[in-house]
């Protein structure tokens, strides 16, 4: 049960991160984008980083089952990578271009 309850919050987190985040701070008025960007990354950075901590915390002191706190361990290194990741794209460091030409690729082959 303990398990599960996990696995829920964690989905939570992750999609008000990835989900919610972007949809509340992008404020539009037609096609005229009012809202700032670094803004909404900035708190995406912020969540990915307190969720990779509540997890670390959880496992060393709330979660006692050797299962449960492996898992929790996962997904703090979950968050970790998503936060890597956020983190080089938001510097400059990581770019989706060579996602955009594979998928233009797959549109002109098929």
């Amino acid at each position: 049960m303990q398990r599960l309850l996990i696995h829920c919050v964690n989905s939570f987190l992750l999609v008000v991160m990835l989900i919610g985040i972007p949809a509340i701070t992008s404020a539009r008025l037609g096609s005229l984008q009012l809202s700032s960007a670094p803004k909404a990354q900035r708190l995406t950075l912020w969540g990915l980083a307190l969720a990779a901590a509540a997890n670390a915390i959880a496992t060393l002191s709330i979660v006692k089952g050797r299962k449960e706190r492996a898992l929790c361990w996962r997904w703090a290194g979950a968050f970790l990578a998503l936060l890597a990741v956020e983190y080089l794209y938001f510097n400059g460091y990581f770019n989706f271009d060579w996602l955009k030409e594979a998928l233009l690729w797959v549109q002109n082959h098929f």
